[in-house]
């Protein structure tokens, strides 16, 4: 669906001295500045997948999202959309794609929300009965009906995502952008925004490109990840993967019934290194830090639970906002 090969843009600026001086050397002789935004990327998407594409700010997801929508022109390398150079031929590939911004809207902000998509409907030509068949599903998905006849500037944060997530598919477009969908959302409407998407993908089998700082999303929604820093493409691979490769750190806490008092030497107990688990104890609370690939869950938990009375246990592992950050402070994955 998509093909991207070694695809880079760039901008110039031009810097001036300071002061009036400087201005005016600043006519003639201003210094040239090139800042690569993009450096050198090549991915491909297939039909009908849900791909998280997530970077710093700055690190050039949105010059992607503009060089693949067709807004930006890139400065070397080649892009294609369902077959279309999106730069080259911007009118069908409009049509081809749906887009939702989570702080700006495509509706219009004084009319009832039923006029934009009545308005949506025409500019797009589609049918009447696709209209009729498409605002059912939406309904079902994403119970707009309770809202359609109120203007959109009444709505609320978590329903104008709801009605430009349905906006944006009306034309049944073959790929969605998605930037940042449930921003400024609270934990009930981020939950139901999720499921709608999941939805959609199965029902309309739309490729699905999620850019977002809520990594979250990611986790609830995407299967594939692409992650950039500073232009350039670090991973590309499945989330489990990632969780696999830099995800292995786990701590396991205990709750003892009476407070460890008598040495006891874990490391020899379960058979390690005892510079490859961290201790931690604080009266009646035990907590054991230790690498998955060289110790499991389960010989922890049994180890302890057979020397000592236990009241309760939780187990925490890597998140994936976690591994993102060593990730990017290692700068590849």
């Amino acid at each position: 669906m998509i093909e991207v090969r070694h695809l880079s843009k760039s901008f110039v600026k031009y810097e001036k001295e300071k002061g009036l001086w400087g201005m005016i050397k600043g006519f003639v002789n201003a210094k040239k500045v090139i800042t690569k935004a993009v450096d050198d990327l090549s991915f491909s998407i297939a039909k009908g997948e849900v791909i998280g594409y997530i970077g710093a700010n700055g690190a050039g997801k949105s010059t992607t999202i503009k060089m693949l929508t067709g807004i930006l022109t890139p400065s070397s390398g080649e892009v294609t959309v369902d077959g279309v150079i999106p730069y080259k031929d911007r009118i069908t590939n409009a049509r081809n794609i749906g887009v939702v911004f989570g702080q700006r809207t495509q509706l219009w902000w004084d009319l009832p929300l039923i006029e934009s998509f009545t308005i949506l409907k025409d500019i797009y030509q589609v049918s009447d009965a696709d209209y009729t068949e498409r605002m059912t599903l939406f309904n079902e998905i994403l119970h707009i009906n309770e809202f359609l006849k109120s203007p959109v500037r009444t709505l609320s944060l978590g329903q104008r995502m709801r009605a430009d997530i349905a906006a944006s598919l009306l034309h049944n477009p073959k790929i969605l952008y998605l930037d940042e969908p449930t921003i400024g959302l609270d934990v009930n409407a981020k939950k139901n925004m999720r499921e709608a998407i999941k939805k959609m993908n199965a029902s309309f089998q739309t490729t699905v490109i999620l850019t977002t700082h809520d990594l979250d999303d990611i986790e609830e929604l995407c299967q594939r990840i692409l992650i950039i820093d500073a232009g350039k493409l670090i991973y590309d691979g499945a989330l489990s993967d990632i969780k696999t490769k830099y995800g292995s750190d786990c701590k396991v806490s205990f709750v003892l019934k009476e407070p460890w008092k008598d040495f006891v030497d874990l490391a020899k107990m379960m058979d390690v290194d005892p510079l490859s688990i961290t201790v931690t104890l604080n009266d009646d609370k035990l907590e054991i830090g230790f690498d998955k690939r060289n110790l499991s869950v389960a010989t922890v938990t049994a180890t302890i639970m057979k020397h000592f009375e236990v009241s309760d246990l939780s187990i925490q592992e890597t998140d994936i906002e976690a591994i993102v950050a060593r990730i990017y402070r290692e700068g590849h994955a």
